[in-house]
This record gives C-alpha cells, structure tokens and sequence, in this order.
C-alpha cells in the first residue's frame, strides 16, 4: 500500500461466505471510484461459516483478479483497526435493503466513534442482486443444481459452494 493516496483507498469489508454476485458488483463499482480497494475478509463468530478464512481469500483472490487495483485481504480485529492499519481512511459499505441500512447506521456510528478520521461510503446494491445473501446461496446450493447458484455467485465460486455442501451433507 506504499505510495499510494490513502484518501484514495477503500477498504469494503464482509465474510464473504460465500462472495456473491451482488459483493461482485459493489468491488467493480468501487474499484472506479477509488484508485485502490482493499476486499478484507473477516470472521464473524456469530456466523457458522461454508469455508475457512483463507479458503475465502483464495476464492476473492481468484473473483477480483480482473480489477488491477482491486487486492484481497484477511483481518482479525475490528474493521477501523484494519483500516487504520493499512493506511486507508474510507470503509466501503454496500447496501442491499431497509434493514441493512438500520444495521449499517449502527456499525456506522460505533465506528465514527473508534475514529472520526476514517469515513464509510455506501453503494446501494442493484437491484437484480439486492435480495441475495450468504444465506440464500447456501439454500440454492444444498437444493438447487449448478446451474442455479451460477445465477447468485461468480463462475470461479460454483463448483468450491457445491463441493462444500455435498461434502456437509455427507458427514
């Protein structure tokens, strides 16, 4: 991240469990308002997750590797932490319904109060992919077939989401 304008640096963060269409569109839209955007990857603990925290870096690594100035990045600490640590100042933040913005104001503000100095910018998802969650993809892929999740996630991540599925309901 050396040499580059951190005001010009975006952080959008997630667990992108898996990353799906709708993460897809905000990196793309964000990597041409920015001229560096960092997709950190985090744990939520609350959160049973499909893969590991690296398998989920190596994924987005293989998604994003189209946009140049787009890396991917894994973090264990809170996100203002990760942003103030690489050097940026802006948290990049889609959002898909009503409900995600009450969620979003609250992060907001807590995050505000960690560090005024760092700023979250909100894209609003298309609305093609505003009703798409992990959630929803995990329930395509354990009930549907390729062709159906090849319509919510990226091509690169159809085959690891239905292998991981099979491989759950198996055991």
């Amino acid at each position: 991240m050396t040499g580059l304008d951190s005001s010009r640096t975006a952080v959008f963060t997630g667990t992108f469990d898996p990353l799906t269409l709708g993460h897809l569109d905000v990196i793309g839209r964000g990597c041409m308002l920015f001229d560096h955007l960092v997709v950190a990857i985090g744990i939520n603990p609350s959160k049973q997750s499909l893969f590991t925290i690296d398998e989920r870096v190596e994924l987005a690594r293989l998604v994003v590797a189209p946009f140049p100035n787009v890396s991917v990045e894994p973090f264990e600490e809170l996100t203002v932490q990760f942003v103030r640590r690489i050097g940026a100042r802006i948290i990049l933040r889609g959002l898909r319904t009503l409900s995600d913005m009450e969620y979003e104001f609250s992060m907001t503000m807590t995050n505000q109060r960690l560090d005024p100095a760092i700023e979250t910018v909100f894209l609003m998802a298309d609305g093609e992919y505003s009703h798409v969650s992990s959630s929803l993809i995990k329930q395509v892929a354990r009930f549907g077939k390729e062709e159906a999740l090849a319509r919510f996630v990226p091509p690169e991540i159809v085959v690891p989401v239905m292998t991981k599925i099979r491989e759950a309901a198996a055991s």
